[in-house]
């Protein structure tokens, strides 16, 4: 399950939505907008992900998590547009029979999330000041 979406994400639903019955855990992410960046206080964060290539990669995040795990599920939640402090960005749910391939698989998961997805992050601070990474 792969979601990119410009509303809320409710984490519970997520989780409900990858356990099984013979899942023995739901390991999970949730990832947050902080409210200090780079020594400034942040007033929010702007995701933008640009065409289809984000969901994309996601897809094949997903993929490669089940050829190197044996997971019941995955999903990975990811939330664009403007955010505040607080708000939740990223949602990532592994339902697995033991706890270490959960583990492992969800920190894959946000690894390869941070490092290879194109989704463009502005953060606007309180400053008024402004940072944009890819």
């Amino acid at each position: 399950m792969i979601e990119i979406t410009e509303r809320p994400i409710a984490p519970e639903l997520v989780v409900s939505q990858v356990k099984t019955a013979g899942s023995g855990c739901v390991v999970t992410y949730i990832g947050l907008i902080r409210d200090y960046s780079r020594g400034k206080p942040v007033l929010s964060v702007e995701y933008e992900d640009v065409g289809e290539k984000a969901a994309k990669r996601l897809q094949e995040i997903a993929a490669e998590i089940k050829q190197k795990w044996p997971v019941d599920n995955i999903a990975i939640y990811h939330r664009i547009g403007t955010l505040k402090v607080g708000e939740i960005n990223l949602v990532v749910a592994i339902a697995s029979a033991h706890r270490n391939e959960g583990f492992a698989a969800c920190q894959y998961a946000i690894d390869q999330f941070k490092q290879q997805l194109p989704t463009r992050k502005k953060e606007t601070y309180q400053d008024g000041s402004v940072s944009v990474e890819k």
